[in-house]
């Protein structure tokens, strides 16, 4: 016999409040993990093949990758603004709220990815340069990027279901849609770029194709009955007040990532006085950074639905081994993860692009990042933990840390003063800095837990 949807309902809210907060967290982080790997394998696969089309390719996916954080900063608005929310009110029992939500993030993100691609297309020219281009770049810049605008849409829409499905607890659900989408995105880069000899444009193609793929395997997830949430035209709600919830309480993640596009944009700019080379040589090592902060970051993901269902269930005490626990299992990782990339980071540059000038701009960049890459877990998991129990002000304060208010006036000082030499320094640098704001408003976030725990244990005893 089928289980109802009180049963379904019951069965879930027994699992977030009950299953041992280490198992659940991990048990939530692996699929996220495996699909961001994943995505992230495809991205360093597609700068490799593309990589062998010379230095002015190499650099067009760096450019590119800015304005792909752009959808991802929209994305990630919706889907976790969304999806704290959602998860909150299945703590509390509310699906209908919860659902609400659901449908409302959908639509926003689908709608927004629509308006910045055709805003794209009719400014396609200086949005190349905006974005880093040198002269010799923006040609491939603008074969690769118009198929990604064309994917605009199901890009920003895909990434919010997966936050969604996340905070729903069924991170494996999130996980086929990506990671199959991210497999057909590495075999159509092969046969398009390869075998057809479509170069850049054929990178393109296969990533808008998959980017589609992925879209419509989420949104079966959502229409076939296997969440607890449904994605419904009828149920989306335009009332100022639903749009603001989630727009204020995924602000964090829209600062974060648009600080992140506005990061690597300059970073191009900075790089590209120095060549084509020192452009493709950045591109490599954020790509590769970016590979190795997946682990944490998806440990990270993991602790969201966690951390939001428990909190509004008011059981705190979770909230705070969630977050400890968290916090050591992605340092590990990271630890266990750096040294080897420190250690072959000239072979691993390499395989991306073989030539002496990119391997001589991007070996030190990479080193000093693997050293200071072991700061970011604290930061990661202060600002997921500020976002998923609603502290708004306070998680666009730590989102807004690492990658950007930080990052961005050390880039242009560094860059200023220490050349080349200042631009590979500039990341390493703010992620220390970085990591001792966050250790002070960590603390901020634990003392607020523990008055929270306060409050509920002095209204029981009334």
């Amino acid at each position: 016999m089928a289980e109802t949807a009180t049963e379904i309902q019951n069965r879930q809210y027994v699992k977030m409040t009950e299953t041992p907060v280490e198992k659940l967290v991990a048990g939530l982080a692996v699929p996220t993990v495996l699909s961001m790997l994943v995505t992230n394998i495809y991205n360093l696969v597609d700068t490799a093949f593309v990589g062998t089309l010379g230095n002015s390719a190499s650099g067009a996916v760096g450019v590119v990758f800015g304005f792909m954080s752009i959808l991802q900063a929209v994305a990630f608005m919706c889907g976790q603004g969304a999806g704290s929310i959602m998860s909150r009110s299945l703590g509390h029992r509310d699906d209908d709220t919860a659902t609400r939500y659901t449908s409302t993030g959908f639509f926003m993100s689908l709608m927004l990815g629509a308006l910045i691609g055709l805003c794209s297309l009719i400014f396609l020219e200086p949005l190349v340069y905006a974005l880093g281009s040198t002269d010799t770049i923006a040609p491939y810049a603008k074969t690769y990027i118009f198929w990604i605008i064309l994917a605009a849409p199901f890009m920003s829409s895909s990434l919010t279901m997966n936050n969604l499905l996340r905070y729903e607890g069924r991170a494996r659900l999130g996980m086929l849609g990506l990671m199959t989408g991210g497999v057909l995105n590495i075999a159509g880069d092969a046969v398009l770029i390869f075998g057809f000899h479509l170069g850049v444009e054929g990178a393109g193609i296969s990533t808008a194709v998959s980017q589609f793929i992925s879209f419509l395997i989420l949104l079966y997830m959502f229409l076939s009955g296997r969440t607890q949430t449904k994605i419904r035209i009828s149920c989306a709600d335009w009332h100022l007040k639903t749009v603001g919830n989630i727009a204020a309480t995924g602000f964090p993640s829209l600062l974060r990532q648009a600080l992140n596009s506005v990061a690597t944009i300059l970073l191009n700019s900075n790089a590209s006085v120095y060549g084509d080379a020192a452009v493709a040589a950045m591109s490599i090592v954020s790509r590769i950074s970016f590979f190795v902060m997946a682990l944490a970051i998806g440990i990270g993901q993991g602790f969201q639905p966690v951390s939001s269902f428990n909190y509004g269930a008011a059981k705190y005490d979770r909230v705070k081994k969630a977050f400890w626990f968290t916090f050591g299992l992605s340092e590990l990782l990271l630890i266990i993860t750096v040294i080897p990339v420190y250690i072959f980071a000239e072979p691993l540059i390499l395989v991306f692009r073989d030539d002496a000038e990119v391997v001589d701009f991007a070996l030190r960049a990479l080193r000093l990042q693997a050293l200071t890459l072991i700061t970011v877990p604290i930061t990661m998991v202060t600002e997921m933990g500020f976002q998923s129990t609603g502290q708004r002000a306070l998680a666009a304060v730590a989102s807004s840390m690492r990658s950007g208010v930080v990052f961005i006036p050390v880039l242009l000082i560094l860059a200023h003063l220490r050349g080349m030499a200042g631009i590979q320094e500039a990341q390493p640098a703010a992620f220390v800095i970085a990591f001792f704001i966050s250790l002070y408003m960590s603390g901020i976030f634990l003392k607020h837990v523990d008055k929270r725990a306060e409050e509920l244990k002095t209204v029981c005893n009334i």
